[in-house]
């Protein structure tokens, strides 16, 4: 079975054709235009590639309704389109991939795979949000979690290098760094924490979002301030985070200054190591102990400054890095200490990150049934 995988991000749309054994056999990725994805350029891409005989879709949202992958009807879609209010800068592009696919290939069943549908069965301890019982029960506010096709495959990968089984209790903190960035506490394969929220805004100071901040300063910007709530999302969506700290939304450009002892960099990589560092703490709490921490994600998987500075902080749980395998990495990679001297008692891996694949899997066992 062919799975064309399409992840439509903010700026870019994935294509990604698998065949049975998770192969690559067609990659490409388009621009996004300001009224969606040209369809004549996805022609053009996907021309010459095996028909698929799915698609697979990433939606970020599901909300409460979509707690696994769902072939896509007229009825799923409208569906989609009414939880656009939850993800206003995400949601709009699932749609617009799934449009632009439609056209060119009309015939080709269709299914949606959700960011949210991983963390949907965390306890209610974990999601629900100490606010009036209204909120809860008309507006539905509670913690969603998000980035849960990458912790999902990341965290099955992590079990997977470490000669883990179905049913041994693995303990897994998967952090997911990126532009995006949230880490998850994993349970025998199941998500049962994770930093972000109601929206992909809680949690690690990210490239250019806040992360968390007390809702009080919030308030007071729109009370005191004046400040309308438009240019507040605005603000803590796009002029937040490493760009707000650094001046930049690079990483590797924040990293090099702060080597080199720019102040300003310094500072940013500091604040995103300590943000970092707690939720792994936490998450490690909420999971109950930690055998395994991983890295994955554009930051996770290509920093080993990052990873050495989160490691320093985390000795304590029993993280040690084997120092040499940290700077080598290449794909996945087991980059604990060994046992020979100070070893460490938690294993730590690096997976690259393949929602793909994930995705991929959750189409098959949909359609078997």
């Amino acid at each position: 079975m062919h799975v064309l995988v399409v992840n439509a991000g903010s700026s870019s749309l994935k294509l990604r054709l698998l065949d049975d054994s998770d192969a690559v056999v067609g990659t490409a990725d388009l621009a996004a235009g300001a009224d969606g994805f040209d369809t004549g350029a996805l022609a053009d891409a996907i021309a010459g590639w095996p028909v698929p005989d799915v698609v697979g879709h990433r939606v970020v949202h599901g909300g409460t309704r979509f707690s696994g992958a769902v072939r896509i009807t007229a009825e799923v879609e409208r569906a989609l389109h009414d939880l656009t209010a939850l993800a206003p800068l995400h949601q709009p592009k699932s749609l617009a991939g799934l449009a632009a696919v439609r056209e060119r290939l009309p015939d080709v069943p269709a299914v949606a795979c959700f960011d949210t549908a991983f963390h949907s069965g965390m306890p209610a301890a974990a999601t629900t949000y100490a606010v009036p019982a209204q909120w809860r029960e008309r507006y539905g506010v509670r913690r969603f979690g998000f980035h849960g096709l990458s912790h999902a495959y990341a965290s099955r990968r992590a079990a997977e290098l470490v000669g883990a089984q179905p049913g041994d209790g693995l303990r897994v903190v998967s952090c997911h760094l990126g532009a995006g960035a949230s880490v998850c506490a994993v349970r025998d394969g199941r998500s049962v924490d994770t930093t972000m929220g109601f929206t992909p805004l809680e949690g690690l100071a990210m490239a250019t979002r806040s992360g968390t901040v007390d809702p009080g300063l919030v308030l007071w910007l729109a009370e005191h301030e004046r400040i309308p709530p438009r240019e507040l999302t605005d603000a803590l969506e796009h002029r937040s985070g490493m760009l707000a700290l650094a001046g930049t939304a690079d990483m590797r450009e924040v990293e090099q200054r702060a080597d080199a002892g720019d102040e300003r960099a310094v500072l940013a990589r500091d604040v995103y190591v300590h943000r970092l560092v707690g939720a792994v703490g936490a998450m490690a709490a909420a999971a109950g102990g930690l055998d395994v921490l991983v890295f994955t994600g554009g930051i996770g998987e290509h920093s080993p400054g990052i990873r050495r500075l989160a490691a320093q902080r985390l000795r304590w749980s029993g993280i040690t890095l084997d120092d040499a395998a940290n700077d080598a990495v290449a794909g996945d990679a087991d980059i604990s200490a060994s046992a020979d001297g100070p070893g460490a008692t938690v294993r730590t891996v690096v997976v690259a990150a393949r929602e793909d694949v994930q995705i991929a899997a959750e189409v098959r066992a949909l359609l078997a049934g």
